[in-house]
Protein backbone atom coordinates (compact mmCIF):
# COMPACT_ATOMS: atom_id res chain seq x y z
CA UNK A 1 0.00 0.00 0.00
CA UNK A 2 1.07 3.57 -0.66
CA UNK A 3 2.73 4.93 2.53
CA UNK A 4 0.53 8.02 2.37
CA UNK A 5 -2.47 5.81 3.00
CA UNK A 6 -1.17 4.12 6.14
CA UNK A 7 -2.75 4.99 9.45
CA UNK A 8 -6.21 5.02 10.99
CA UNK A 9 -7.93 5.74 7.72
CA UNK A 10 -6.44 2.77 5.84
CA UNK A 11 -9.62 0.73 5.84
CA UNK A 12 -11.69 3.72 4.82
CA UNK A 13 -9.41 4.48 1.86
CA UNK A 14 -9.33 0.83 0.80
CA UNK A 15 -13.11 0.64 0.93
CA UNK A 16 -13.56 3.91 -0.94
CA UNK A 17 -11.08 3.14 -3.70
CA UNK A 18 -12.35 -0.42 -4.14
CA UNK A 19 -15.86 0.98 -4.41
CA UNK A 20 -14.68 3.59 -6.92
CA UNK A 21 -12.98 0.91 -9.01
CA UNK A 22 -16.17 -1.15 -8.99
CA UNK A 23 -18.15 1.95 -9.97
CA UNK A 24 -15.84 2.73 -12.88
CA UNK A 25 -16.16 -0.88 -14.08
CA UNK A 26 -19.90 -1.10 -13.48
CA UNK A 27 -20.91 -0.49 -17.08
CA UNK A 28 -18.52 -3.17 -18.26
CA UNK A 29 -19.48 -5.73 -15.63
CA UNK A 30 -23.18 -5.14 -16.23
CA UNK A 31 -22.71 -5.59 -19.97
CA UNK A 32 -20.62 -8.75 -19.62
CA UNK A 33 -22.46 -10.19 -16.63
CA UNK A 34 -19.27 -10.79 -14.65
CA UNK A 35 -17.59 -9.36 -11.54
CA UNK A 36 -14.53 -7.77 -13.12
CA UNK A 37 -14.57 -6.00 -16.49
CA UNK A 38 -11.43 -7.74 -17.72
CA UNK A 39 -11.80 -9.72 -20.93
CA UNK A 40 -9.28 -12.27 -22.07
CA UNK A 41 -8.08 -11.66 -25.59
CA UNK A 42 -8.93 -14.48 -27.97
CA UNK A 43 -5.58 -16.20 -28.52
CA UNK A 44 -5.74 -19.15 -30.91
CA UNK A 45 -4.78 -22.46 -29.25
CA UNK A 46 -4.42 -20.63 -25.91
CA UNK A 47 -7.92 -19.25 -25.26
CA UNK A 48 -9.57 -22.65 -25.08
CA UNK A 49 -11.85 -24.31 -22.53
CA UNK A 50 -9.39 -24.44 -19.62
CA UNK A 51 -8.18 -20.85 -19.70
CA UNK A 52 -11.57 -19.43 -20.67
CA UNK A 53 -13.36 -21.22 -17.82
CA UNK A 54 -10.63 -20.27 -15.33
CA UNK A 55 -10.93 -16.57 -16.23
CA UNK A 56 -14.72 -16.61 -15.95
CA UNK A 57 -14.56 -18.54 -12.68
CA UNK A 58 -12.15 -15.92 -11.31
CA UNK A 59 -14.64 -13.15 -12.03
CA UNK A 60 -13.31 -12.02 -15.40
CA UNK A 61 -14.71 -12.72 -18.85
CA UNK A 62 -13.18 -15.55 -20.85
CA UNK A 63 -13.44 -15.63 -24.65
CA UNK A 64 -13.02 -18.75 -26.77
CA UNK A 65 -10.78 -18.19 -29.79
CA UNK A 66 -12.62 -19.95 -32.60
CA UNK A 67 -10.02 -19.05 -35.22
CA UNK A 68 -10.10 -21.63 -37.98
CA UNK A 69 -12.26 -24.13 -36.07
CA UNK A 70 -15.01 -25.95 -37.94
CA UNK A 71 -18.55 -25.63 -36.58
CA UNK A 72 -18.22 -29.14 -35.16
CA UNK A 73 -15.05 -28.27 -33.27
CA UNK A 74 -16.54 -25.05 -31.92
CA UNK A 75 -19.63 -26.95 -30.80
CA UNK A 76 -17.47 -29.31 -28.75
CA UNK A 77 -15.33 -26.48 -27.36
CA UNK A 78 -18.32 -24.49 -26.14
CA UNK A 79 -19.86 -27.59 -24.56
CA UNK A 80 -16.57 -28.44 -22.84
CA UNK A 81 -16.24 -24.88 -21.53
CA UNK A 82 -19.79 -24.94 -20.16
CA UNK A 83 -18.89 -28.11 -18.29
CA UNK A 84 -16.10 -26.21 -16.49
CA UNK A 85 -17.95 -23.00 -15.64
CA UNK A 86 -21.49 -21.79 -15.13
CA UNK A 87 -20.42 -18.16 -15.55
CA UNK A 88 -20.68 -16.05 -18.70
CA UNK A 89 -18.07 -16.31 -21.44
CA UNK A 90 -17.92 -15.27 -25.08
CA UNK A 91 -16.78 -16.60 -28.44
CA UNK A 92 -14.50 -14.77 -30.88
CA UNK A 93 -15.27 -15.39 -34.56
CA UNK A 94 -13.15 -14.32 -37.53
CA UNK A 95 -15.12 -12.34 -40.12
CA UNK A 96 -13.40 -13.99 -43.10
CA UNK A 97 -14.17 -17.55 -41.93
CA UNK A 98 -15.91 -19.33 -44.85
CA UNK A 99 -18.45 -20.88 -42.43
CA UNK A 100 -19.07 -17.78 -40.34
CA UNK A 101 -22.86 -18.09 -40.38
CA UNK A 102 -22.68 -21.77 -39.37
CA UNK A 103 -20.44 -20.76 -36.44
CA UNK A 104 -22.98 -18.09 -35.45
CA UNK A 105 -25.65 -20.82 -35.43
CA UNK A 106 -23.48 -22.95 -33.14
CA UNK A 107 -23.14 -20.06 -30.70
CA UNK A 108 -26.91 -19.53 -30.80
CA UNK A 109 -27.65 -23.19 -30.08
CA UNK A 110 -25.46 -22.96 -26.98
CA UNK A 111 -27.05 -19.63 -26.01
CA UNK A 112 -23.67 -17.89 -25.95
CA UNK A 113 -24.42 -14.43 -24.62
CA UNK A 114 -21.59 -12.48 -26.28
CA UNK A 115 -19.99 -12.86 -29.69
CA UNK A 116 -16.85 -10.98 -30.69
CA UNK A 117 -16.26 -10.40 -34.41
CA UNK A 118 -12.63 -9.80 -35.37
CA UNK A 119 -10.54 -9.52 -38.51
CA UNK A 120 -12.40 -6.82 -40.40
CA UNK A 121 -15.80 -5.22 -40.88
CA UNK A 122 -18.71 -7.61 -40.25
CA UNK A 123 -19.92 -9.11 -43.53
CA UNK A 124 -23.45 -8.45 -44.72
CA UNK A 125 -26.07 -10.09 -42.55
CA UNK A 126 -23.71 -11.17 -39.78
CA UNK A 127 -24.71 -8.46 -37.30
CA UNK A 128 -28.38 -9.26 -37.76
CA UNK A 129 -27.75 -13.00 -37.50
CA UNK A 130 -25.95 -12.61 -34.18
CA UNK A 131 -28.36 -10.15 -32.59
CA UNK A 132 -31.56 -11.83 -33.79
CA UNK A 133 -30.45 -14.95 -31.97
CA UNK A 134 -30.10 -13.09 -28.68
CA UNK A 135 -26.36 -12.48 -28.35
CA UNK A 136 -24.64 -9.18 -27.69
CA UNK A 137 -22.10 -8.22 -30.34
CA UNK A 138 -18.63 -6.82 -29.67
CA UNK A 139 -16.44 -5.55 -32.52
CA UNK A 140 -12.95 -4.07 -32.84
CA UNK A 141 -12.72 -0.39 -33.76
CA UNK A 142 -9.33 0.64 -35.20
CA UNK A 143 -10.45 4.23 -35.88
CA UNK A 144 -13.14 6.67 -34.74
CA UNK A 145 -14.89 6.68 -38.12
CA UNK A 146 -15.20 2.90 -38.02
CA UNK A 147 -16.33 2.97 -34.40
CA UNK A 148 -19.20 5.27 -35.36
CA UNK A 149 -20.10 3.12 -38.35
CA UNK A 150 -20.15 -0.06 -36.26
CA UNK A 151 -22.40 1.47 -33.62
CA UNK A 152 -24.78 2.78 -36.30
CA UNK A 153 -24.88 -0.77 -37.66
CA UNK A 154 -26.06 -2.14 -34.31
CA UNK A 155 -22.88 -3.28 -32.60
CA UNK A 156 -23.39 -3.37 -28.81
CA UNK A 157 -19.82 -2.74 -27.60
CA UNK A 158 -16.38 -1.94 -28.95
CA UNK A 159 -12.81 -3.03 -28.31
CA UNK A 160 -10.16 -0.38 -28.96
CA UNK A 161 -6.94 -2.31 -29.50
CA UNK A 162 -3.62 -0.60 -30.14
CA UNK A 163 -0.54 -1.79 -31.98
CA UNK A 164 1.17 -2.83 -28.71
CA UNK A 165 -1.06 -5.94 -28.63
CA UNK A 166 0.03 -9.41 -29.62
CA UNK A 167 -1.26 -11.21 -32.70
CA UNK A 168 -2.96 -9.22 -35.45
CA UNK A 169 -2.52 -5.50 -34.92
CA UNK A 170 -3.33 -2.13 -36.44
CA UNK A 171 -0.98 0.84 -37.00
CA UNK A 172 -2.02 3.11 -34.09
CA UNK A 173 -1.00 2.92 -30.42
CA UNK A 174 -3.44 2.14 -27.64
CA UNK A 175 -3.05 5.51 -25.92
CA UNK A 176 -3.78 7.45 -29.12
CA UNK A 177 -6.80 5.30 -30.04
CA UNK A 178 -8.18 5.66 -26.52
CA UNK A 179 -7.87 9.44 -26.68
CA UNK A 180 -9.46 9.51 -30.11
CA UNK A 181 -12.36 7.13 -29.51
CA UNK A 182 -13.33 7.21 -25.83
CA UNK A 183 -14.52 10.85 -25.67
CA UNK A 184 -16.92 10.29 -28.59
CA UNK A 185 -18.03 6.70 -28.08
CA UNK A 186 -17.88 5.85 -24.37
CA UNK A 187 -21.19 7.60 -23.79
CA UNK A 188 -22.91 5.51 -26.47
CA UNK A 189 -21.73 1.93 -25.90
CA UNK A 190 -19.31 0.12 -23.56
CA UNK A 191 -15.77 0.50 -24.88
CA UNK A 192 -13.00 -1.87 -23.77
CA UNK A 193 -9.36 -0.84 -24.21
CA UNK A 194 -6.69 -3.38 -25.21
CA UNK A 195 -3.07 -3.51 -26.29
CA UNK A 196 0.03 -3.44 -24.12
CA UNK A 197 -1.84 -3.50 -20.80
CA UNK A 198 0.13 -5.38 -18.16
CA UNK A 199 -0.55 -3.60 -14.87
CA UNK A 200 -3.50 -2.26 -12.94
CA UNK A 201 -2.30 1.34 -13.06
CA UNK A 202 -2.99 1.39 -16.80
CA UNK A 203 -6.41 -0.16 -16.22
CA UNK A 204 -7.29 2.61 -13.74
CA UNK A 205 -6.18 5.29 -16.18
CA UNK A 206 -8.30 3.97 -19.05
CA UNK A 207 -11.31 3.54 -16.77
CA UNK A 208 -10.99 7.16 -15.70
CA UNK A 209 -10.87 8.15 -19.37
CA UNK A 210 -14.25 6.49 -19.87
CA UNK A 211 -13.48 2.88 -20.74
CA UNK A 212 -15.96 0.28 -19.47
CA UNK A 213 -13.15 -2.22 -18.97
CA UNK A 214 -10.06 -3.68 -20.58
CA UNK A 215 -8.89 -6.68 -22.57
CA UNK A 216 -5.63 -8.53 -21.86
CA UNK A 217 -4.05 -11.46 -23.61
CA UNK A 218 -0.33 -11.66 -22.97
CA UNK A 219 -0.63 -11.66 -19.15
CA UNK A 220 -2.99 -14.65 -19.34
CA UNK A 221 -1.04 -16.65 -21.95
CA UNK A 222 1.36 -17.95 -19.31
CA UNK A 223 -1.19 -18.50 -16.54
CA UNK A 224 -1.11 -21.79 -14.68
CA UNK A 225 -4.38 -22.77 -16.35
CA UNK A 226 -3.04 -22.02 -19.83
CA UNK A 227 -2.29 -25.20 -21.80
CA UNK A 228 0.60 -23.47 -23.58
CA UNK A 229 3.77 -25.59 -23.70
CA UNK A 230 6.41 -24.98 -21.03
CA UNK A 231 8.84 -23.84 -23.77
CA UNK A 232 6.32 -21.24 -24.93
CA UNK A 233 5.91 -19.86 -21.42
CA UNK A 234 9.67 -19.79 -20.80
CA UNK A 235 10.13 -17.76 -24.00
CA UNK A 236 7.72 -15.19 -22.59
CA UNK A 237 9.50 -15.08 -19.22
CA UNK A 238 12.83 -14.34 -20.96
CA UNK A 239 11.46 -11.71 -23.32
CA UNK A 240 11.40 -7.93 -23.04
CA UNK A 241 9.06 -5.45 -24.73
CA UNK A 242 11.47 -4.86 -27.61
CA UNK A 243 11.49 -8.59 -28.45
CA UNK A 244 7.83 -8.45 -29.51
CA UNK A 245 8.07 -7.18 -33.08
CA UNK A 246 5.53 -6.65 -35.86
CA UNK A 247 5.70 -8.64 -39.10
CA UNK A 248 6.52 -6.82 -42.33
CA UNK A 249 4.34 -6.69 -45.42
CA UNK A 250 6.51 -7.38 -48.46
CA UNK A 251 3.95 -6.95 -51.26
CA UNK A 252 1.53 -4.02 -51.33
CA UNK A 253 -0.89 -6.03 -53.46
CA UNK A 254 -1.32 -8.59 -50.70
CA UNK A 255 -3.22 -6.98 -47.80
CA UNK A 256 -1.54 -8.71 -44.88
CA UNK A 257 -2.49 -7.55 -41.41
CA UNK A 258 0.73 -7.25 -39.35
CA UNK A 259 1.21 -9.73 -36.51
CA UNK A 260 3.19 -8.96 -33.35
CA UNK A 261 5.23 -11.88 -32.04
CA UNK A 262 8.59 -12.62 -30.42
CA UNK A 263 11.24 -12.55 -33.11
CA UNK A 264 12.54 -15.99 -34.11
CA UNK A 265 13.10 -18.13 -37.20
CA UNK A 266 9.33 -18.39 -37.68
CA UNK A 267 9.23 -14.64 -38.27
CA UNK A 268 11.50 -15.09 -41.27
CA UNK A 269 9.42 -18.01 -42.55
CA UNK A 270 6.41 -15.73 -42.78
CA UNK A 271 8.28 -13.51 -45.24
CA UNK A 272 8.79 -16.55 -47.46
CA UNK A 273 5.11 -17.49 -47.11
CA UNK A 274 4.06 -14.03 -48.28
CA UNK A 275 6.22 -14.39 -51.39
CA UNK A 276 4.67 -17.78 -52.10
CA UNK A 277 1.09 -16.48 -51.78
CA UNK A 278 1.88 -13.36 -53.83
CA UNK A 279 3.20 -15.57 -56.63
CA UNK A 280 -0.01 -17.60 -56.57
CA UNK A 281 -2.01 -14.38 -56.86
CA UNK A 282 0.12 -13.25 -59.79
CA UNK A 283 -0.43 -16.51 -61.61
CA UNK A 284 -4.19 -16.38 -61.06
CA UNK A 285 -4.09 -19.68 -59.19
CA UNK A 286 -5.99 -18.25 -56.22
CA UNK A 287 -8.34 -15.34 -55.49
CA UNK A 288 -7.71 -12.67 -52.86
CA UNK A 289 -9.99 -14.28 -50.26
CA UNK A 290 -8.14 -17.57 -50.59
CA UNK A 291 -4.82 -15.71 -50.34
CA UNK A 292 -5.91 -14.15 -47.06
CA UNK A 293 -7.11 -17.49 -45.74
CA UNK A 294 -3.77 -19.07 -46.60
CA UNK A 295 -2.05 -16.38 -44.54
CA UNK A 296 -4.44 -16.99 -41.64
CA UNK A 297 -3.88 -20.73 -41.84
CA UNK A 298 -0.13 -20.14 -41.82
CA UNK A 299 -0.38 -18.22 -38.57
CA UNK A 300 -2.74 -20.77 -37.05
CA UNK A 301 -0.31 -23.59 -37.86
CA UNK A 302 2.77 -21.66 -36.76
CA UNK A 303 1.07 -20.67 -33.51
CA UNK A 304 0.04 -24.26 -32.84
CA UNK A 305 3.63 -25.44 -33.27
CA UNK A 306 4.74 -22.99 -30.60
CA UNK A 307 1.82 -23.25 -28.16
CA UNK A 308 1.09 -26.98 -28.35
CA UNK A 309 4.32 -28.55 -29.60
CA UNK A 310 6.76 -26.18 -27.90
CA UNK A 311 8.61 -25.26 -31.10
CA UNK A 312 9.77 -21.81 -30.03
CA UNK A 313 12.17 -21.43 -32.97
CA UNK A 314 10.01 -22.31 -35.96
CA UNK A 315 6.61 -21.61 -34.44
CA UNK A 316 4.90 -18.28 -33.87
CA UNK A 317 5.29 -16.73 -30.41
CA UNK A 318 2.50 -14.17 -30.65
CA UNK A 319 2.95 -11.71 -27.78
CA UNK A 320 2.15 -8.11 -26.97
CA UNK A 321 4.74 -5.60 -25.83
CA UNK A 322 3.56 -6.14 -22.25
CA UNK A 323 5.43 -9.47 -22.41
CA UNK A 324 8.26 -7.94 -20.35
CA UNK A 325 5.83 -7.81 -17.41
CA UNK A 326 5.21 -11.56 -17.63
CA UNK A 327 7.94 -13.02 -15.45
CA UNK A 328 6.45 -16.16 -13.89
CA UNK A 329 3.59 -18.61 -14.05
CA UNK A 330 0.66 -17.52 -11.89
CA UNK A 331 -2.95 -18.60 -11.55
CA UNK A 332 -5.61 -16.61 -13.35
CA UNK A 333 -7.16 -15.68 -10.01
CA UNK A 334 -3.82 -14.29 -8.79
CA UNK A 335 -3.32 -12.25 -11.97
CA UNK A 336 -6.81 -10.71 -11.81
CA UNK A 337 -6.52 -10.00 -8.07
CA UNK A 338 -3.13 -8.32 -8.58
CA UNK A 339 -4.42 -6.19 -11.46
CA UNK A 340 -7.42 -5.07 -9.41
CA UNK A 341 -5.27 -4.26 -6.39
CA UNK A 342 -2.87 -2.21 -8.51
CA UNK A 343 -5.78 -0.38 -10.09
CA UNK A 344 -7.36 0.37 -6.71
CA UNK A 345 -4.06 1.63 -5.28
CA UNK A 346 -3.58 3.88 -8.31
CA UNK A 347 -7.00 5.41 -7.71
CA UNK A 348 -6.19 5.79 -4.01
CA UNK A 349 -2.96 7.67 -4.75
CA UNK A 350 -4.87 10.11 -6.92
CA UNK A 351 -7.48 10.62 -4.19
CA UNK A 352 -4.92 11.06 -1.38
Amino acid sequence: MDPRLRGDDDKKYIYMTTAKLASLMARGTDFLGCETAILCGAMSWVSERNLVAAISNAGGFGVIACGAMTPELLDREIAATKALTDRPFGVNLITMHPQLFDLIDVCARHEVGHVVLAGGLPPKGSIEAIKQKGAKLICFAPALSLAKKLVRSGVDALVVEGMEAGGHIGPVSTSVLAQEILPDMAGQVPVFVAGGIGRGEAIAAYLEMGAAGVQLGTRFACATESIAHANFKKAFFRASARDAVASVQIDARLPVIPVRALKNAGTESFTAKQREVANLLDSGTIEMMEAQLQIEHYWAGALRRAVIDGDVEGGSLMAGQSVGMVTKEESVATIIAQLMEEAAQALARRAA
